[in-house]
C-alpha cells in the first residue's frame, strides 16, 4: 500500500486564486491498493488541476493492479499486457473540445504507476495524477502516436501541473522530453 509522501510540495500558486471546480473526478479503488489519505489528496488534486481547462463534465477513476490492468487492455484493445492507463470516451462526440462536456471512465495501473514513478524519481500519487490528465487529455483531442502529437500533449501536461505548482515532468530545462516515459 502506498503511503502519502512525508511533503507535499505540491501547493495552489501564491499568486493565483483557488482554481472553480469544472471537472469532477471520482477516484475508485475496490484492490485497496492506496490508503484513504492517498485516494483523497489525489482526487483533490486531479480535480484542482483540471479545473484549468474549459470543460465541464466527470471523470471516473479506478485504480486497479498488473493483472486487472492486463485482462482490461487484451479486452477492450486487444493487447495483451499492462499499460498504464486506458480511456474510455463517453461523451458526446464533438470537434468544438473547448466546449466539450467530460464524461469519460478511466482505469489507471497502480503496478505501472509504482514501476515508473521509481524510474522517474517521482511519488506514485504524483504518476498517478498523470495519468488522470492523460486520459482526460484524449478525450479532447490530444493524442501521443506520432512525435509531434506526443510533444503537444505532453507540453500540454506539464502546462497543466505548473498551473498548480508542480514542476514539469516531461519538458525541464536540461532535457527536451522523456521519450522512453510513457504516461
Amino acid at each position: 500500500m502506498e503511503e502519502p509522501s512525508q511533503s507535499n510540495p505540491i501547493s495552489e500558486p501564491d499568486d493565483q486564486p483557488p482554481s472553480s471546480i469544472n471537472i469532477e473526478v471520482e477516484l475508485y479503488d475496490t484492490q485497496a491498493l492506496l490508503n484513504r489519505i492517498a485516494l483523497q489528496e489525489i482526487q483533490a488534486l486531479a480535480t484542482r488541476v483540471l479545473a484549468h481547462l474549459p470543460n465541464t463534465g466527470q471523470v471516473r477513476v479506478s485504480i486497479v493492479d498488473d493483472q486487472r490492468m492486463s485482462a482490461a487492455h487484451e479486452q477492450f484493445s486487444g493487447i495483451t499486457g499492462t499499460t498504464d492507463v486506458l480511456t474510455f470516451d463517453l461523451a458526446i462526440q464533438t470537434n468544438n473540445y473547448e466546449q466539450k462536456v467530460i464524461d469519460t471512465d478511466l482505469t489507471v495501473c497502480f503496478d505501472q504507476a509504482q514501476r515508473q514513478a521509481k524510474e522517474h524519481n517521482h511519488t506514485v500519487d504524483r504518476e498517478l495524477l498523470l495519468y488522470i490528465i492523460h486520459g482526460t487529455l484524449h478525450c479532447l483531442g490530444y493524442n501521443d502516436h506520432d512525435d509531434a502529437d506526443y510533444q503537444r500533449m505532453h507540453k500540454k501536461e506539464d502546462e497543466l501541473l505548473a498551473q498548480v505548482g508542480i514542476e514539469p515532468t516531461f519538458f525541464t530545462d536540461t532535457q527536451q522530453s522523456h521519450k522512453g516515459h510513457k504516461s
